[in-house]
């Protein structure tokens, strides 16, 4: 939460003592509080919608939620105790003030918890660009920290804070410190439940994958991180899986700096087996990609790995979840050394998948024609494509690059030839250059949306569709998953509007931004394979139109070109080239503005996920583990919540 904005964590503690003045009996506060049912209603949605994104702005967008109350009524709220009322009237302004409207570099209009002044001595530019200079000069990698202006003796201090249990600060040049011990409280809680997990562990790997969080956790710092994920990734197919640390920088608008996040889930055997299928097949449709060179790293080319090592791809049912989102599926780690050395990990959340499968469930994009196709197809086409854009989209490419000075992981003597120009490549990354360093913010919506595209790129592939199970003989078809997708293109890049900041131009979700790029391509290049066309209902609305025609002739043509694009960038650092053919994709402007405004006027529902509990019981060998499900209801987020003793 503090990486959320400076007031999360004090509006989680207002919340918790709140439950903890009424004992959970919220209806209580009608007659103690004098307010109405309304007002209730009111203030449990937003202290729901709070925990589920773990912080006062959405997970998916990053724009602030504010309660449909006023400070009048919070304050009556908060009457019922001495506690609650102190706690509130320190939140109270910043809980209720908009702007700020969304997350991004702070100013009149934004907010980040990763950059950390007050208003009358804001992070400059040059402020950023001094402590990005130091971190790289100092090998302090940027994951795990944030940073804070002050001001000491009349002079600004720039103070790099990196998350860890053991508390030290570290003059690094004058005016910039490194200091330790961020999170600390909480960072050394995780330490002891780590040591606590490692008691059942079922083997040595597992036993030092613990150890070696262990010293990420305490020591802060990045090296232990990589260890403790190469002993993770060769740990195979686990029936306990866990995701653990700073891992996507999504939300910080430079692109660097990691959200804290977690996940506990149990292996699903059977639907397992499905996508280690996939992976054994895995080589075959990398040599069926645009870029693929017959006689070239087996019929790869050059801009894949010379060996894809088979990942461990596994499917799951999240226990529990600990971020600003519910994620469905993971390709992790991000470290590209380790994904090219060790390999990786797929893991798909399957009960967070099924979620999509809700036949009433509204589609406003879709003509009444289609609705009734969609809505029995939608959910198998997201299960599908989520399976490559893990396995395919992210696991594939190599990132050409020179380890040490004159030591490029390729033949620098035969330089490869892209496949945009036919031409042997100019670019690659440096020494210590990163995919994350060379393309900042865009590196995160680049990836995703290049993922995407992989897994609409393969969907009319027969033998790949086959090892879920769908034919031209079974009940819904491989032609009728291809023209589903491409109906899915088209809903997705719409809906995607909703998460776009009009005031700030800018957008607020990686994928939204890559999906809406993705619809606008097909749109500009696709020769009418999608359109889109105005409803005028009693309500002006929009419907996805798809030319079946043209799907194999227009559409994947288009689809793969894209593709090859990002790829190649990607492979060879070029940033500049990507930048000034992907921001034009993302601009909304002229008809796409006048799209927004009908689709921000019917928003998506958001979801919202209550959570279960674990509790042991027992002594010795008599020892077990007790499960408590909680109502789907507001009140029963809040209890989960209350009951995990955070």
């Amino acid at each position: 939460m503090r990486q959320v904005s400076p007031e999360s964590p004090d509006i989680f503690d207002f919340i918790m003592e709140l439950y903890g003045a009424c004992n959970g009996e919220w209806e209580t506060l009608l007659s103690r509080c004098n307010i109405s049912l309304e007002a209730l209603a009111a203030f449990l949605e937003y202290a729901a919608t709070f925990l589920c994104n773990v912080g006062n702005y959405y997970g998916e967008g990053d724009q602030k939620f504010v309660p449909d109350l006023s400070a009048e009524t919070l304050r009556r709220i908060a009457d019922v105790s001495p506690e609650t009322k102190a706690r509130l009237e320190k939140i109270i302004d910043p809980l209720l003030a908009i702007p700020p409207y969304s997350l991004g570099y702070p100013d009149e209009n934004t907010q980040s918890g990763y950059y950390i002044s007050d208003r009358n001595n804001s992070i400059t530019p040059e402020d950023r660009q001094k402590v990005s200079t130091i971190m790289h000069l100092k090998r302090i990698e940027p994951d795990n920290t944030r940073f804070r202006k002050i001001m000491r003796d009349g002079q600004p201090v720039l103070q790099i804070l990196r998350a860890s249990g053991r508390k030290k600060v570290l003059p690094l040049e004058d005016g910039i410190e490194l200091h330790t011990g961020d999170h600390s409280q909480e960072v050394n809680l995780i330490v002891s439940s780590l040591m606590k997990a490692k008691l059942s562990a079922r083997n040595e790997n597992q036993r030092e994958t613990f150890d070696r969080y262990e010293q990420f956790q305490d020591t802060g710092n990045m090296r232990a991180l990589k260890k403790a994920q190469r002993c993770w990734v060769s740990d195979k197919s686990p029936t306990v899986e866990f995701i653990l640390g700073f891992i996507e920088s999504y939300r910080d608008p430079a692109g660097i700096r990691c959200e804290w996040e977690a996940m506990v889930g149990i292996a699903d055997k059977v639907e397992a087996a499905k996508l280690r299928d996939s992976v054994a097949h895995s080589d075959e449709f990398i040599r069926q990609l645009p870029w693929a060179v017959e006689g070239v790293n087996n019929g790869k080319g050059p801009f894949e790995k010379d060996l894809f090592e088979p990942p461990d791809f596994t499917s799951v049912h999240a226990l529990a979840v600990c971020g600003s989102t519910v994620f469905e599926a993971a390709n992790l780690p991000n470290n590209e050394r380790i994904r090219e050395t060790v390999g990786f990990k797929n893991i798909v959340l399957a009960n967070r998948l099924s979620v999509n499968h809700r036949p009433d469930a509204p589609c406003h994009w879709i003509d009444a024609s289609q609705l009734d196709f969609y809505q029995q197809t939608s959910h198998i086409v997201r299960y599908v494509t989520t399976a490559i854009h893990e396995l395919l989209g992210h696991g594939t490419g190599k990132l050409l690059s020179e380890r040490l000075p004159g030591k490029p992981n390729f033949d620098n003597s035969c330089l490869p030839k892209s496949p945009l120009t036919g031409r042997p490549i100019t670019s690659w990354y440096q020494p210590h250059q990163t995919w994350g360093s060379v393309f900042g913010k865009l590196a995160g919506t680049v990836e995703e949306c290049r993922a995407i595209l992989m897994s609409e790129y393969f969907m009319d592939n027969k033998s790949l569709l086959e090892i879920f199970g769908y034919t031209d003989d079974s009940e819904v078809t491989a032609e009728d998953l291809l023209y589903a997708t491409y109906l899915n293109i088209g809903v997705d890049g719409l809906q995607a509007l909703q998460y776009y900041n009009a005031e700030n131009h800018a957008w607020g979700q990686v994928h939204s931004q890559a999906h809406f790029s993705i619809l606008k391509r097909l749109l500009q290049d696709g020769h009418g394979v999608i359109s889109i066309t105005e409803v005028n209902l009693p309500q002006k609305s929009l419907a996805v139109h798809v030319d079946r025609a043209k799907i194999l002739s227009h559409g994947k043509p288009a689809i793969g070109e894209y593709l090859t694009k990002l790829h190649t960038w990607r492979c060879t650092a070029n940033f500049a080239a990507c930048r000034e053919y992907y921001e034009p994709l993302c601009k909304v402007k002229g008809i796409y503005e006048e799209w927004r405004k009908i689709v921000v006027a019917k928003p998506k529902r958001k979801w919202k996920f209550v959570q279960p509990n674990t509790f042991l019981s027992g002594n010795g060998d008599d020892l077990e583990v007790e499960v408590k499900v909680y109502e789907a209801s507001n009140e029963g987020i809040i209890q989960s919540w209350a009951e995990r003793g955070v």
